[in-house]
């Protein structure tokens, strides 16, 4: 899908660069005519997320942890900043839960404090997971949530939810110029294998003709987003100084259950996979739906790209992947 970049910085610096969403972005801006500094530590990132991005003029790669003030080099000349830093599946995020906690809140202070010296817009890449469980259907961003402070996923849900304190409160008492995405479940190419997100797991699981794992009966719903619409949303949303007041909800709220994932995948690779269920994860949501009304009305955007379209591309990524194949145009698609 070509959108046009519609945020004009100059020089921009995309942290957690090499993950899922961050390598897009990235390639993005450059498309855009920006340079980019891409910084991961590449705990949840992938080299050869990247790997075709080096040859392109522009370009840079900064192997640093944002738990860290950035390097003097990469604050230079900077036009903005995107914070996508911070493990985003369950099993990486809680692999080491003091460090997912430490990336979402230092990393936070860390890069507001560049934008505050600096004067740049610096833009927050939240989660939906800071409604928890909701009781609110669809949500909307002003509902407060129902999260567990204190349970298996709190690392990471609790640990966005302080970000996005610090990222308000320092707007309030600096005059920081930024923006809070709440993104809500997003594929495509790129997304890891064992990266333990639904989709993906669903996908590896049938194309190895593995057991497709549901949890609970598979009767949770999601809502999920092409990785292409996505980040044209985060573009529309650093570029609109209207949203500065408040977090705005990005995803498609087209819903299913997570069983009817399962049925689409199966069918739509073929698999002779069958469905096993086991017992439903600590805290998992029960349904998740973004109101993307604020979106809509602010950014002038929705989603245009139908679950299966987006499964077309992302299986013909995996099968690459797995078979060993070159997958960097595939991905870059």
């Amino acid at each position: 899908m070509a959108v046009r970049s519609v945020y004009a910085g100059t020089r921009t610096c995309v942290t957690g660069g090499a993950g899922f969403l961050g390598s897009h972005l990235c390639e993005r801006l450059l498309d855009g005519g920006q340079s980019v500094v891409c910084v991961d530590n590449l705990r949840s990132g992938a080299a050869r997320n990247i790997a075709h991005l080096h040859a392109r003029s522009g370009f840079e790669f900064v192997n640093w942890d944002v738990e860290e003030p950035l390097p003097a080099a990469v604050r230079e000349g900077l036009s903005g900043i995107f914070n996508l830093a911070c493990p985003a599946s369950p099993p990486d995020y809680q692999r080491d839960p003091v460090q997912t906690f430490r990336t979402s809140v230092l990393g936070a202070m860390n890069l507001l404090e560049v934008a505050r010296e600096r004067g740049i817009p610096i833009l927050q890449a939240s989660t939906s997971e800071v409604y928890g469980d909701p009781h609110q259907h669809p949500q909307a961003e002003g509902y407060w949530g129902n999260v567990n402070p204190i349970g298996v996923r709190s690392c990471y849900d609790e640990g966005k939810r302080a970000a996005e304190t610090l990222f308000f409160d320092y707007a309030r008492f600096h005059g920081v110029d930024i923006r809070v995405a709440r993104i809500f479940n997003t594929y495509g190419p790129r997304m890891r294998p064992e990266d333990g997100r639904v989709v993906s797991n669903f996908i590896v699981q049938a194309l190895r003709g593995e057991n497709v794992t549901l949890y609970g009966g598979g009767v949770q719903t999601r809502s999920f987003c092409y990785r292409d619409d996505l980040v044209d949303g985060l573009l529309r949303l650093m570029d609109c100084r209207a949203a500065a007041d408040g977090p705005v909800n990005l995803g498609n709220p087209d819903e299913f259950t997570v069983a009817e994932l399962a049925e689409i995948v199966l069918e739509m690779t073929g698999s002779p996979s069958r469905r096993i269920d086991l017992p439903m994860p600590s805290d998992d949501p029960r349904q998740r739906k973004p109101d993307i009304a604020r979106a809509t009305a602010l950014l002038g955007w929705s989603p245009a790209v139908k679950l299966r379209d987006g499964l077309v591309k992302t299986i013909d990524y995996f099968d690459a992947l797995l078979s060993g194949r070159d997958v960097e145009q595939r991905g870059a698609a």
